[in-house]
């Protein structure tokens, strides 16, 4: 049965998978969303059994119902290989009372991997389907990571360009180095003198830039989104909450139809949404348990039902979650608003001009399956110490905010369940900021010191992904206003 996707914003034609990533975002602003959540067709006992891959096959089958199975194989097995460091693709490590699902084995060593690894050949197989003739231009904002995986995924895809913009003092040295020594001739990096909802702002002002698309068309080029946004980034990720059950059941250490939850540390709710589509498919999760850092903006709206942007912007030792405006949360709020275009479309309107929006009641009710709690600096460090003192475990910041509010969850709800934590960093992204939480000694070392001197640590090797930019030059050094980045996109394209 064909499933199709709509706007949330408008009434609009329901399009095609492949229409809705190649649009990555819909004319009148709006996330597509799919018209039903579809079921797992296979028993979670048989999912159980298969590979990553073969289990990204049975969930992503059934999104995107107008790629042939040798179309969207093709696709997997061009995504998920040797790039990524282990077998698995994304283990779990039994550590202190949880597990951790490690999504961070891809070639850019962050979750980001696990959706713009495939992404790129969605993309290509999308614009061969519909006979797309212009080239494809990838317009990213990041708070670090989708960047990076971004440009790694799509330099010199044959058809394609893709620009990324960062706020250009908000992420960590390691990703800020990633990103501005990516080789690909049709790739291009730039800073902002702002933070990420800036450069997210203005990604979407381009999106809507009617004059824009008709200079770009005239000269070849079209837009599409490698963000969250973009549904060809949603639903792979969507399969390794699947996967992750099923390693569970297949290891013994959850019964069949065992409930557990999953703690998501979150910055623009499409992580934890996908976890979301996997319950709504049939996955036994209780909780979805949303992990805040201090800028708390979810975790707020969870306990109040009001999303207030109007706030002080925090950097923390978590740039990728240094967020205030959380894209994907519209998606939620479409489907918990009935699927009402027309009543998500007034949210999104007061937020654009008031700053903030209250949910209805019944719509909160609608929510009694999130719990959102945040951790301090502090506790974020405090956490990374502990895990590492106890076990020798070490984890990145992104994946102890969400340890920590774990253990905030579990005082309060005095819940036993089984619970994975999603580890969406490694450690070797952020070392200044992991190796000053184990002691303070550390912050006299360089960045690459660090490197070695966490590898000692952790017995661990040092990632590919870190080792190749030791020596690499700066290949990227645009930096631009807020205002200024039609200019330098228009530049770039040469039109």
């Amino acid at each position: 049965m064909d499933l199709f996707y709509r706007s949330t914003r408008g009434n609009g034609e329901a399009v095609t998978a492949s229409q809705a990533i190649l649009q990555g975002l819909a004319q009148d602003g709006g996330l597509f969303v799919p018209e039903r959540i579809p079921a797992l067709d296979k028993s979670l006992d048989a999912l159980a059994q298969m590979s990553y891959q073969e289990t990204a096959y049975e969930v992503m089958k059934l999104f995107l119902t107008d790629f042939t199975e040798e179309e969207l194989k093709a696709c997997i097995n061009k995504a998920y290989d040797s790039k990524f460091d282990t077998k698995e693709i994304a283990p779990l490590a039994a550590v202190d009372g949880a597990y951790y699902l490690e999504l961070f084995h891809g070639a850019t060593i962050a979750f980001k991997d696990m959706a713009l690894s495939i992404l790129p050949h969605l993309l290509t197989t999308s614009a061969k389907k519909n006979h797309v003739a212009n080239d494809i231009v990838i317009l990213t904002a990041t708070s670090g990571d989708t960047g990076k995986a971004a440009l790694a995924g799509f330099a010199d895809v044959k058809g394609t360009k893709i620009i990324v913009f960062y706020p250009k003092n908000g992420v960590s040295p390691i990703q800020e180095k990633q990103m501005v020594t990516q080789k690909g001739g049709n790739t291009f990096v730039v800073g902002i003198t702002g933070n990420f909802d800036d450069a997210q702002t203005g990604v979407k002002q381009l999106f809507g830039d009617k004059a824009l698309a008709q200079e770009m068309d005239a000269a070849g080029f079209q837009f599409s989104s490698a963000n969250s946004i973009n549904i060809g980034r949603l639903v792979p990720q969507v399969v390794y909450y699947v996967y992750a059950y099923a390693q569970l059941l297949k290891r013994g250490e959850i019964a069949q139809g065992e409930q557990m939850n999953f703690v998501v540390p979150t910055g623009n709710f499409g992580n934890i949404l996908a976890a979301y589509f996997a319950k709504n498919m049939g996955v036994p999760i209780a909780k979805l348990i949303c992990a805040s850092n201090e800028n708390k903006v979810l975790y707020d709206f969870f306990e109040t039902g009001v999303y207030d942007r109007n706030r002080e912007f925090v950097l923390t030792s978590s740039p990728s979650m240094d967020i205030l405006i959380s894209s994907n949360l519209e998606r939620l709020i479409y489907l918990t608003a009935g699927r009402d275009a027309d009543k998500n479309a007034a949210f999104m309107k007061a937020l654009q001009q008031q700053g903030k929006y209250e949910i209805t009641a019944d719509m909160k009710a609608q929510m009694a399956d999130f719990y959102g709690n945040y951790a301090s600096e502090q506790e974020t460090a405090d956490t990374i110490k502990a895990v590492y003192e106890k076990t020798g475990y070490v984890m990145d910041t992104h994946t102890a905010v969400a340890a920590a509010v774990y253990h905030k969850y579990k005082a309060a709800a005095d819940d036993g369940a089984k619970t994975v934590i999603v580890s969406t960093a490694s450690p070797f992204k952020f070392t200044r900021s992991v190796m000053n939480a184990v002691d303070a000694k550390y912050d006299a070392m360089g960045d690459f010191e660090l490197v070695d001197e966490l590898s000692r640590l952790a017995g661990v090797s040092v990632p590919n992904a870190i080792e190749e930019i030791r020596t690499a030059p700066v290949l990227h050094d645009t930096v631009c206003g807020k205002e200024e980045m039609k200019a330098v996109v228009k530049r770039f394209l040469g039109i």
